[in-house]
């Protein structure tokens, strides 16, 4: 807290409370995790459940109540889903807490920080670079206040505000700092009435939501018509009752629905959210988890990453001025500013307070100029920042700066100028007046972090405002394969599709502004890379907001933490170590039992085309795919989304998925209708052609499971030979209620041949399948 400055005094305690009591309070309605009774909501009240809840009253009409297995199945789906969802929300509230932006507000005449949900109209609040404006509010006192409206207007140059200009939420502040009157709040904020799209950041990418959503409204779409026509189809055979009927019907669309692939992704998730948090990362975004886990370029800052961030003044190196009156300008220009960030540290911790110079103008540093400048009455105009962009063709001063560089050192200039325009915010006929030189430390753990990355095929990338030179040096130091390798981002190339073809030859760039940040992004994005982003200050916003996953330190500004998917709670980059292999463990076990749930779907799409068109009794009744299900599906995949893998493919998802599940569905889709020629030709009962065909179909769906466990381990080997046991068991000790016939029994002896050819067919198919996926 801190007294109220210039007489200002703010809201007193009775009037917030008016304000809160009419409502007029900045509630958002944007939240990370839902509420209670949306978890509970997103969990029953689905088309899927409807549909089931549908099919187990037919069964119910049926008379045939042990086919009501299913719906136990969906039941225990719904609880398990409820429960870990509420579990993980009550671990990402806590950790929301700690990322929700604050907003410094004065009330009672005293400055404090409060939740940006918490202001109210007419609050008076402080901004400062770094800031994320949390509600629209008109500029009342400005120390150079700039702006970036891109997340609004989509224009990302920094916009400067006057007095009585307009702060609109969801913008951001770049440079400057000053005090604002708040003018609307919650949904009369500007950003809310464009419907929240501006203020929000990119979605996440996630080709396997996209796809298991394209399979769900496939499958929606035709259950209902195909549904119908089974039943009609069923109906119509000789002899058959309606009791059958039903029971035939509801096996097809069971068979169909694809709720355990729609279970086991969003379970997956939500405890790949929970694992996280675990971890000290807080997912704001659920996707994120499987663009973490495909990224294959990762883009960073040199600060706080590969280096500590903690600076320090090593030395200074005059040259117009000597070191006397080079130090009584630096003391005054450290302490004229309210930046807050690890270079201000450093000159603040270094140099002395004096307060001897009166100010008359000044221009706040900003990430786009690179540079800081102030107008004293009487001791002239000094600027302060990156040496290439003050003074160009000054062949010792390029010498000093280069040698310092190649030691791993930042380097500030100190120069006097001839002029200041406060209007385009520029400095004209700068005079070098000595060097500052930082030191900054590389992080111990920097090189097994890389090696990690490195291990795993992801290309780090490190994107700077700094000198070229000294991020090269300090990457190579800390062991960046291809540190070497850099290049000052002012020699890049304007054009984009120049800028695409340039950027795979180099790893660090330097002098980078904040927009050339968002186009080397998107220029790897455009070369076909899944793109990360680390980032913790306000010039990394832009690139972390149109990231494939963006990552922001907790310690960094609220407009970082706001724009990205992942906050990294502990602001450590080594922990990133531990994050991605965790999303890829997540992503690869639920890639691995999708051709599970999506074998099950295809062939039960097939049966019930084709038996409509055939009008023959459908090849399964519930209590066969309750048990296919169970033994096949539903415990191998509970237990291999335990497995500590990392293995993602890079083919993509459904491309993968179908490499197993298509040749497995067609297998025993052919297989059902060579037992409808047998039976008719052998002249069995229903008895034994349901026996046939459950037996084939159980162990078609074995295969699978021992196809998905591959490459076989311990554990794997031990999944598979216990859920075949079980299968065997449930058809050898209770066949009377599976609703098929003994096995031992001769009319039983074609299911030997039938499942050696249900073997080499599936081998066949499978070669067929890669080959017209690519996938050799």
């Amino acid at each position: 807290m801190e007294d109220g400055e210039k007489g200002y005094r703010g809201l007193n305690s009775e009037e917030v409370q008016k304000r809160i009591d009419a409502g007029q309070v900045n509630i958002s309605e944007n939240h990370i995790s839902k509420t209670t009774g949306e978890i509970i909501r997103c969990h029953t009240l689905t088309y899927f459940n409807f549909l089931n809840i549908f099919l187990g009253i037919l069964v119910i009409i049926s008379g045939q109540f042990k086919n009501l297995t299913f719906l136990g199945v969906i039941l225990c789906n719904s609880v398990i889903g409820i429960f870990q969802e509420l579990k993980v929300k009550n671990l990402i509230d806590k950790l929301a807490v700690v990322t929700a932006s604050k907003a410094k507000v004065c009330r009672d005449g005293v400055f404090k920080d409060i939740p940006i949900e918490e202001l109210v109209l007419d609050d008076l609040i402080a901004v400062e670079n770094g800031n994320q404006i949390g509600a629209d509010c008109v500029v009342l006192e400005s120390e150079g206040i700039e702006v970036n409206e891109s997340m609004i207007t989509g224009e990302s140059r920094p916009v400067r505000k006057k007095p009585g200009d307009t702060l609109w939420s969801g913008s951001f502040m770049v440079a400057g700092s000053g005090k604002a009157k708040v003018i609307h709040v919650g949904k009369d904020n500007f950003a809310t009435q464009l419907a929240s799209q501006a203020k929000q950041k990119k979605r996440a990418s996630s080709e396997m939501q996209d796809a298991i959503r394209r399979i769900i409204k496939v499958t929606g779409t035709i259950l209902i018509p195909v549904g119908i026509l089974l039943f009609m189809s069923q109906w119509k055979i000789e002899d058959m009752t309606l009791s059958n009927a039903l029971v035939n019907t509801v096996a097809g669309v069971i068979g169909m629905i694809p709720e355990g692939l729609v279970l086991l992704t969003s379970v997956s998730f939500i405890l790949g959210v929970g694992r996280l948090a675990k971890k000290q990362a807080l997912v704001q975004e659920m996707e994120a988890i499987e663009a973490l886990a495909r990224v294959n370029v990762l883009c960073l800052d040199k600060t706080g990453t590969i280096t500590t961030g903690a600076l320090e003044v090593v030395e200074l190196i005059p040259f117009e001025e000597d070191i006397g009156h080079m130090t009584a300008a630096m003391n005054e220009i450290s302490f004229a500013f309210d930046d807050v960030n690890p270079t201000q540290d450093a000159l603040m911790a270094y140099f002395e307070k004096t307060g001897q110079w009166k100010v008359k103008s000044k221009i706040p540093f900003s990430s786009d100029r690179k540079y800081r400048a102030i107008e004293f009455e009487d001791e002239g105009i000094y600027v302060l920042g990156a040496p290439e962009f003050l003074v160009k063709g000054n062949e010792k001063l390029d010498e000093k700066v280069n040698a310092c560089s190649k030691e791993g050192m930042r380097v500030l200039l100190l120069g006097k100028c001839g002029s200041i325009d406060m209007e385009s915010m520029t400095v004209e006929g700068v005079v070098p007046s000595g060097l500052i030189v930082i030191s900054d430390c590389i992080r111990p753990e920097a090189k097994g972090t890389f090696e990690y990355f490195a291990s795993q095929n992801v290309d780090i990338k490190v994107i700077s405002g700094d000198n070229p030179v000294t991020v090269s040096n300090i990457a190579v130091k800390a062991g960046l394969e291809g540190g070497e390798r850099y290049i000052d981002a002012n020699t890049l190339p304007e054009d984009f599709e120049e800028l695409r073809e340039v950027v795979p030859n180099y790893t660090v760039y330097g002098r980078v502004r904040p927009e050339q940040k968002q186009k080397i992004i998107k220029a790897y994005q455009a070369n076909g890379n899944v793109v990360g982003m680390v980032g913790d200050g306000v010039n990394d916003v832009l690139a972390l907001k149109d990231a494939n996953c963006g990552i922001a330190m907790a310690a960094g500004s609220d407009a970082a933490k706001q724009v990205a998917h992942i906050v990294l709670m502990d602001s450590n980059f080594a922990s990133m170590k531990s994050i991605v292999r965790e999303g890829r463990m997540i992503i690869a076990n639920i890639e691995r039992v999708s051709a599970l749930y999506l074998t099950k779907t295809i062939y039960s799409v097939l049966l019930s085309v084709i038996f409509i068109l055939l009008a023959r009794t459908y090849p399964f009744v519930p209590i066969h795919l309750s048990l296919i299900s169970g033994t096949a599906i539903g415990i191998p995949s509970f237990i291999l989304t335990l497995e500590q893998t990392e293995t993602v493919t890079s083919g993509g998802f459904m491309r993968n998925v179908l490499r197993i599940s298509l040749p497995s569905a067609l297998t025993l889709v052919i297989m059902m209708l060579i037992n409808q020629v047998l039976a008719e030709f052998m002249g069995f009962d229903q008895a034994i052609l349901s026996t046939y065909n459950l037996i084939l179909a159980g162990m078609i769906s074995q295969m699978v499971v021992w196809e998905v466990c591959y490459p076989m381990n311990k554990r794997r080997r031990t999944l598979c030979i216990l859920m075949a046991v079980l299968f065997v068991l449930a058809i050898l000790v209770m066949p009377g209620f599976f609703s098929i016939t003994n096995i031992f029994n001769w009319r039983m002896i074609f299911i030997i041949p039938l499942m050696v050819l249900a073997q080499k067919l599936l081998g066949w198919l499978t070669k067929v399948v890669r080959i017209l996926t690519k996938q050799h």
